[in-house]
């Protein structure tokens, strides 16, 4: 496997073959590429919706109109499509859940240990939330990590991607009753295959020389 030719070819894609499906088992080998997507100290403040069928991506599709109903048909045409939510807040419920989990992995040598995790995400949140004030958007960039890790993964496996912010945010939020959830929607992820029309796939890739992003001090 060469990375930076991965890195260098995969693009995103803007016309899939609907005809094409990822096979059941590479699927759910990439869910289990973002289950272990890392956070800041592990605090996994996702959920993630998948559609997999037409009925389940007629239901994305209906935040696709207006302004970003050029977005449609990636979500109809796809094979798999995944609303990327971020929780709005971090509850103690969620974090007992993380305390518990780190528990039954084996990742405490006593009560101590346990103690000083429970205390460290306490004292990171009570910052973030209280001091930064912005809490749902740090919760947020760890989404985005998580994103760019299926986005490499996707390209490792030979899965087109593309990930598409532009979406209305209070019809999806309706639609799956998010903030009933306490979670607000933060990207889509189409996978699948390219079309043969895909425009995309045949443009060359663009980036800044490495001189206007990189400072060596």
């Amino acid at each position: 496997m060469d990375l930076l030719k991965i890195t260098q070819t995969r693009y995103a894609t803007k016309a899939y073959d609907p005809s094409k499906k990822i096979p059941a088992a590479q699927f759910e080998r990439l869910l289990e590429v973002l289950r272990f997507a890392p956070s800041s100290i592990n605090i996994q403040p996702w959920h993630f919706f998948i559609a997999d069928h037409d009925a389940a991506k007629q239901r994305i599709a209906k935040a696709l109109i207006g302004t970003y109903a050029y977005n449609a048909p990636k979500v109809l045409d796809s094979s798999h499509t995944i609303l990327f939510c971020t929780k709005a807040d971090i509850n103690e419920l969620h974090l007992e859940n993380l305390l518990n989990r780190d528990d039954l992995s084996g990742r405490f040598k006593d009560e101590s240990a346990k103690e000083g995790q429970k205390n460290t995400r306490a004292g990171y949140i009570h910052y973030y939330r209280n001091e930064k004030g912005d809490i749902q958007r740090w919760a947020e960039n760890q989404t985005f990590i998580a994103l760019g890790q299926m986005l490499l993964a996707a390209g490792i496996e030979g899965v087109d991607a593309t990930p598409i912010g532009g979406f209305d945010e209070e019809i999806i939020t309706e639609e799956l009753k998010l903030a009933e959830q306490g979670l607000i929607p933060s990207v889509l992820l189409t996978l699948g295959y390219r079309s043969e029309n895909d425009f995309n796939a045949k443009l060359p890739k663009s980036r800044l020389p490495a001189e206007d992003i990189f400072t060596k001090l």
